[in-house]
């Protein structure tokens, strides 16, 4: 579902010049904050002037020149139309919103982008991109980064070559930011996460398709975020919820996961070598590293060759941890009510052999659907290693998926003296019976200053 705003085609019509602002006093009735009285104004009730853009000879001048003089409250309207960059934008100015007339009719286009670590890099709060294509930039395609109240909604970012690691890493990249809405957008061919958000508090990600990317939608050492009715396919992993050591937010948890489609995503791994999501074997439909309150529900998992959904602990990464106050192990997490299909049936990578040689050694016809990897905090444990009831990885109503534990356990922040237990020493059961159990809920989230 698109919620955007319409633009009227009249206004589709610019002739010249290629920039035009609408605003001020004058005698056709706008007024000095960029409204008409008769509603005439291309950008509709707005607070500031509204911008209008169309492709030009010099794209990279007319654009970043009116993000650069853009106020608060200004949006600027970008008619239909390819413009071509060959350096990364940026915007700082607070309470600006980037509008086109569709993610394939507005395109930026950064083919030959020679410089800058981004196609747009935003350093404001109260920013709102909606109905932009972005395509084919140097690096992530559009950053966020320390922002609060960010939107995107119906925005394209896409490397429409092969799928290389010399594409971007990120798509739609916002971090250490706060209330943040993404919905109704698409991402293809992220080296790395098509969605991501990161280091951040309170987030939104909803209605979008992500597909071809190494991760689609990944969730980052952020507290709460709720992630639902996306469909994430063809990527090498479908969701993933990570919290990873050395960065400068430490930790994240409340997390909801609904209702959402995680279908074959089997495509190859193209990441940089030895990035963490260059360890994410194809065939990876949900991932829980290292996370903390994270409820799963009413998704529907299918088709992912190596693992359909899995909660692990970062030692199975096979990494040595250096970050003192990092905490490596997942607890509190609930799959209910999921439905699963297939899946399991090839699993790939590292992580795949280890399943593989499970499988063998239990005589399974596949990798289950839910996959723990039994490594959590010796600190919590009982005598038996499991968690509490009030910290336990959780599993009920979920249409009969089959279950396994790998009975790996290494709590040393050193990877070798973690990988001969990985590689052979593990003591896998197919028993559900001590996670079976339930948590309150997680709330909504609510985002402030955000509608939704």
């Amino acid at each position: 579902m698109r919620r955007s705003f319409a633009f009227p085609l009249a206004f589709a019509l610019v002739l010249s010049p290629s920039v035009l602002a609408c605003g001020g006093d004058d005698d056709d009735g706008n007024t000095d904050d960029g409204n008409t009285d008769d509603g005439g104004n291309p950008c509709g009730e707005i607070d500031g002037a509204c911008i209008e853009l169309s492709p030009s000879d010099d794209d990279q001048t007319a654009v970043q020149t009116a993000l650069i003089d853009a106020q608060p409250g200004d949006v600027i309207l970008m008619h239909a139309g390819t413009y071509v960059f060959d350096t990364g934008l940026s915007l700082d100015v607070d309470g600006v919103s980037l509008v086109g007339e569709g993610d394939d009719q507005t395109i930026l286009s950064f083919l030959g982008q020679t410089d800058g670590a981004e196609g747009l890099l935003v350093t404001a709060d109260d920013f709102t991109m909606e109905d932009i294509g972005v395509e084919d930039t140097a690096g992530d395609a559009v950053k966020v980064e320390g922002g609060a109240r960010i939107v995107f909604r119906g925005v394209r970012t896409e490397w429409t070559g092969d799928q290389t690691d010399a594409n971007g890493a990120y798509g739609l990249y916002p971090v250490q930011c706060s209330d943040v809405l993404i919905e109704d957008s698409i991402v293809r061919g992220a080296s790395d996460a098509g969605i991501y958000v990161g280091q951040s508090e309170r987030a939104v990600v909803r209605g979008n398709t992500v597909e071809g990317n190494v991760a689609g939608i990944e969730i980052e050492n952020t507290f709460d975020a709720d992630v639902y009715d996306n469909t994430a396919t063809n990527n090498t992993g479908g969701i993933l919820v990570f919290n990873l050591p050395g960065l400068d937010v430490p930790d994240g948890g409340r997390t909801r996961v609904y209702n959402n489609m995680i279908i074959e995503n089997n495509g190859e791994n193209f990441a940089t070598p030895g990035s963490t999501v260059s360890q994410v074997p194809p065939g990876t439909g949900f991932v829980a590293l290292a996370a903390h309150d994270v409820e799963i529900f009413d998704n529907t998992i299918s088709g992912n060759v190596t693992s359909q959904a899995s909660v692990i602990s970062f030692q199975l990464t096979a990494t040595d941890i250096t970050d003192d106050i990092y905490v490596p192990y997942s607890d509190t997490i609930w799959f209910h009510d999921n439905t699963f299909d297939g899946g399991g049936d090839d699993p790939q990578g590292l992580l795949g052999a280890v399943l593989a040689g499970v499988v063998d050694l239990l005589s399974l016809d596949a990798v289950p659907d839910i996959v723990v990897d039994g490594n959590f905090d010796p600190a919590l444990v009982d005598v038996d290693g499991f968690l509490p009831p009030e910290l336990n990885i959780c599993l009920s109503n979920n249409d009969g998926a089959d279950f396994l534990d790998l009975g790996f356990v290494c709590d040393s922040d050193l990877a070798s003296d973690c990988l001969p237990i990985i590689t052979g020493g593990l003591a896998p059961a197919t028993d559900d019976k001590p996670y079976l159990c339930e948590h309150d809920p997680l709330p909504e989230v609510v985002l402030d200053g955000v509608p939704l």
